[in-house]
Parts: C-alpha cells; structure tokens; sequence
C-alpha cells in the first residue's frame, strides 16, 4: 500500500476499482444491466451533497432499439455506434423546476421554494448541482462493477426537443453504461500532478 492510499479511510481496492483502474468504456458486451443494477445505484449516490439538497438531476433511461433510434442524430458522429451497442443508456438532465420538491427536500426553510423564483437563477443552480450528481452517478456506476462511458458531444437543444418536449429539463450529458466489451480501451491519458493543481494559501 503506498503513502497516498494509506491515508484514506477508503480499502484501497475499493479505491482501485472507483478511481485508479476504472476506465471510460468505449465498447460493451451485450450482458443486460438490471433495473435492480440501475436502482442500487441511485440509492447510493443519492446521499451525496447538492446545494440546499436540491437534487435536481433527473436520469431517462434508453433500452430499446428504438429508443436509441431517437437520440442517435443528436450524437456527434463519432458517439452514435458505441451508443447503439450500449446495453443501457442514460440521458441525464437537470430539473429546471427543482423548486418544487424544496418542501419535502429542505423543509426546514418554508420559504426556499421562492429563493428560486427567477427562472435564471433557478436554472442555473439546476444545472450547477445536476451536474455534480451526475459525477455521483457516474462513480456509481463504477462502484456496482460496471463501465461507463459519458459524452458531451451532442446536441443538447436536440434532445430537449425529442425527450423533453415540456421544457422543464435541461440535457447535460448523455452516458453509456455496462460490462465492457471486445477492445474497450483508448491508452490511458496524463494527470495533472498535485502542485499544478492545488494552491494554499
């Protein structure tokens, strides 16, 4: 075990597995993932922080062929064959109208609800927070054994229009999700080193 991960209260395997050796998968196999997978996961991430415990991410799942059919054009080009071969699929987004659920979230403010009452504001935090969430989600995924492979390049207005035709959601990142497949990997890619990153003051 050297220094670093000696320091964490994390095994370090569970360090390795979420972190270290967890890669962005490229190709899948066609092992199902489960909504009993996809369920376990959600129970786990949804205990991470957003602000105010706003919780505005809001996860559509995409199985079916035909599904997958309506959000390929909105894929740079490069995204669409690996999408299509995914098992699962997650279209994740944030809840422009998070406000709503401030009453049950974070009920102990009565009047959080009208902090969000300018639409900009509000989705702007919806955005903020969703996408710390899908951060959660992703590490998620990666805790219950399975690859995931996000992308932002895509047309986000599109998938809006096809999938969230109420405009109450915001697309932020559609993501891949399953055991990997036949040559899953791209090289593995630099990392800043501490001192280029982390300032004190």
């Amino acid at each position: 075990m050297t220094t670093a991960q000696s320091e964490l209260a994390l095994d370090p395997q569970a360090q390795d597995l979420l972190f270290r050796e967890a890669r962005t998968a490229n190709t899948f196999s066609d092992e199902p993932v489960t909504d009993e997978q996809v369920q376990a996961i959600y129970d786990l991430v949804k205990w991470a922080p957003t602000s105010m415990n706003q919780q505005p991410l809001r996860i559509v799942l995409l199985r079916s062929a035909e599904a997958k059919q309506r959000l390929l054009p909105h894929l740079m080009e490069g995204n669409r064959a690996k999408t299509e071969q995914a098992p699962l699929v997650a279209i994740l987004a944030a809840d422009t109208e998070f406000h709503e659920n401030l009453p049950k979230v974070f009920p102990h403010k009565p009047d959080a609800k009208d902090i969000f009452a300018d639409p900009g504001f509000r989705e702007q935090n919806a955005k903020l927070n969703a996408t710390l969430q899908a951060g959660y989600f992703f590490l998620g995924v990666r805790a219950a054994g399975l690859a995931v492979g996000p992308m932002t390049g895509l047309d986000a207005a599109g998938i809006n229009a096809e999938f969230f035709p109420e405009g109450d959601r915001q697309t932020l990142v559609v993501a891949n999700i399953g055991k990997p497949g036949e040559n899953p990997w791209f090289d593995r890619l630099p990392r800043l080193d501490y001192d280029e990153v982390v300032t004190t003051l």
